[in-house]
């Protein structure tokens, strides 16, 4: 029976033998994200995983006759998604007031600044029970209108 290969042999290889060797790696992916909350970034990295159809042959060296049969990453676990730092205006770096940082736009992320959720607009309408027109206009709850 033929076997499925990427090597190529001609009449010199005829008594040579073809060896498979599957080795196994783990791949590390550390990503970040600014978001407003901890279930907004678990969100994001969810939807922004690896990227499968960039996993391919590409990924490994071929040479001395050695070809890569296959080329696979599989899922096994992830740590919890941790706070960094928040962005905040930089008022040490220049040592500036804050408003001289505000007008400047220098931003910088600390991580001694505790975490803190925010509400997108959506959110806060929800909390607040607003309900908004196709405009963005408040409607009326009376009216519906």
């Amino acid at each position: 029976m033929a076997i499925d290969t990427d090597i190529y042999f001609n009449k010199d290889d005829v008594n040579k033998n073809l060896y498979r060797k599957k080795t196994y790696y783990t791949l590390v992916v550390e990503q970040e994200v600014l978001a407003n909350n901890k279930d907004e970034a678990d969100n994001k990295f969810t939807e922004c995983g690896i990227n499968y159809s960039k996993i391919t042959h590409d990924l490994t060296d071929e040479k001395n006759g050695v070809e890569t049969y296959m080329v696979d990453a599989n899922y096994t676990d992830s740590d919890t998604t941790k706070y960094m730092g928040r962005v905040v205006y930089d008022t040490d770096t220049y040592d500036q007031s804050l408003e001289d940082a505000k007008e400047n736009g220098d931003m910088t992320i600390d991580s001694y600044e505790p975490e803190k959720e925010v509400m997108t607009p959506k959110e806060e309408d929800d909390n607040a029970g607003v309900v908004r027109d196709k405009d963005g206009n408040v409607m009326s709850e009376a009216t519906g209108v």
